[in-house]
């Protein structure tokens, strides 16, 4: 997870309607995201050839207040996966920008074989070239301090994708608190204009404000339903 600050109003077009952006120690993030989806399952039930496969996402961050307090969930700029059966079924279910694209990874483990223990890394293929997140691990993996940064990036459990006439739909993330490692060396390399847009490339261009490794677990997606009300385009303080 590489994390980079950018200016809230290059979020605003995209934030959907009924959440407002969600903010870090008044930071607006943006996050690069790189990660294996293993053993995957839609409605319980194994597809094959679709069971084990990358995907890469950037994504920002955004709250809706409830009566019963607020959910706190991210948006998916784009989702970049290496199928592109995997892309349609995303597409369709949840209204989420997903593509498909070559992709490769490297995950160099201890001798666990389970535990990242030095260079993690993703690359997708776009545009004539190849393009990668990495980053080194360092230090002992260890739960993320109350207020953090790295507790803000992981865990946000509620997913918001705009649909094409306007709406919103709101799915429900189902995981156990992540571990994490913190990242040396970490870096994006992209032609960010070209994959991304104009609007991300002085974010995405500049170093990350932070950077971590996350050891990950079984994860639910629950199935959307439609927020019809509400209004969006302002802060979360």
């Amino acid at each position: 997870m590489l994390n980079h600050e950018i200016d809230p109003e290059a979020l605003r077009p995209l934030v959907p309607r009924g959440v407002v952006l969600d903010t870090w120690n008044g930071m607006t993030l943006v996050s690069m995201v790189g990660f294996e989806f293993l053993d995957t399952r839609l409605l319980g039930v194994p597809v094959p050839f679709h069971r084990h496969f990358d995907e890469i996402n950037l994504r920002f961050y955004v709250r809706r207040d409830t009566p019963d307090g607020p959910r706190r969930g991210v948006v998916f700029v784009k989702e970049i996966v290496p199928r592109p059966a995997l892309a349609a079924v995303a597409r369709l279910a949840y209204g989420e920008r997903y593509v498909s694209r070559p992709m490769r990874h490297r995950i160099d483990l201890a001798d666990d074989g389970a535990t990242p223990a030095g260079l993690v890394g993703y690359a997708w293929y776009d545009g004539g070239s190849w393009h990668r997140l990495h980053a080194t691990t360092t230090g002992e993996a260890h739960l993320p301090a109350a207020g953090s940064q790295e507790e803000f990036v992981t865990e946000h459990y509620w997913g918001y994708a705009a649909q094409r006439d306007g709406g919103c739909v709101e799915y429900r993330v189902e995981h156990p608190r992540w571990n994490v490692w913190r990242a040396a060396d970490a870096r994006l390399d992209c032609d960010v204009a070209q994959v991304y847009g104009p609007r991300f490339t002085e974010a995405l261009e500049a170093d990350p404000v932070s950077a971590f490794v996350a050891d990950g677990s079984p994860v639910t997606v629950r199935a959307g339903a439609r927020l019809d009300s509400g209004h969006s385009g302002t802060m979360a303080p």
